[in-house]
């Protein structure tokens, strides 16, 4: 018998912007950062605080991470099963 299943983490996608962003990355320490941060994210995806208030499209949401130096503008799609990444600072 197996126990119960940790909740599933959404899929992270990054739009054209935000992976010319990634591609930049080159430090280790830089790419550790953001993948924690990522990781968070993909099990919360509520955690961002909302950046802007609007009626069409996706809430658009920044999550910073002050201890790793890191934050990210994403949105989540309706069935918040993929997060994608809109904006990355590290």
């Amino acid at each position: 018998m197996t126990g119960p299943h940790p909740p599933r983490r959404a899929r992270i996608a990054f739009s054209d912007s935000a992976a010319e962003q990634l591609e930049k990355i080159t430090g280790e320490a830089e790419i550790h950062a953001l993948d924690r941060t990522l990781v968070v994210i993909s099990v919360d995806p509520e955690i961002g605080r909302p950046v802007a208030a609007h009626t069409t499209g996706p809430q658009l949401r920044r999550y910073t991470d002050e201890l790793e130096a890191v934050r990210v503008l994403y949105f989540v799609t309706a069935l918040r099963t993929v997060v994608v990444v809109a904006y990355i600072e590290v």
